[in-house]
């Protein structure tokens, strides 16, 4: 894989932490995964009232998303649309639920967040957002 760079711990728990914070105004429970550009766990939290087998799936939708460098709903609907099985990566971590996302800074993946635990529609929202925020924070003037 060619050299880059990956997101770091602090900008990773960054994002885990408004993810909750949003998740506790909302009286809702879920669990949120950012990984680095490999896939690679770097961040996670389980919230009160997550079920617990969204711990497995918010982590597979991040590696998903940043293995890919699509959000994992993409690769669901290319499954669906082209018949490509997700075995086929030869990978069992794949998923195609939404909710996974690519961290897109200045055109390059530096990792993925994954959400799970909620409708998907909101799982999906949520990781929009929060990989969003962090490219919006990059690109914010200095003052």
């Amino acid at each position: 894989m060619p050299q880059g760079r990956d997101i770091g711990h602090v900008e990773a728990r960054g994002l885990v932490a408004m993810v909750a914070d949003r998740l506790h105004a909302d009286g809702q429970g879920a669990a949120v995964a950012v990984v680095d550009r490999h896939g690679e766990l770097v961040a996670f939290l389980r919230t009160d009232g997550c079920g617990l087998a969204s711990i497995t799936i918010a982590i597979n939708k991040a590696f998903t998303a940043a293995r890919e460098r699509v959000e994992s709903s993409v690769l669901g609907e290319r499954s669906r649309t082209e018949g490509f099985p997700l075995t086929n990566f030869g990978d069992s971590r794949y998923v195609g639920w939404g909710g996974g996302a690519p961290i897109v800074v200045d055109g390059e993946v530096i990792g993925a967040i994954g959400v799970s635990g909620l409708p998907e529609a909101a799982d999906i929202e949520l990781a929009r957002w929060a990989a969003a925020s962090l490219t919006r924070a990059r690109h914010s003037p200095r003052e």
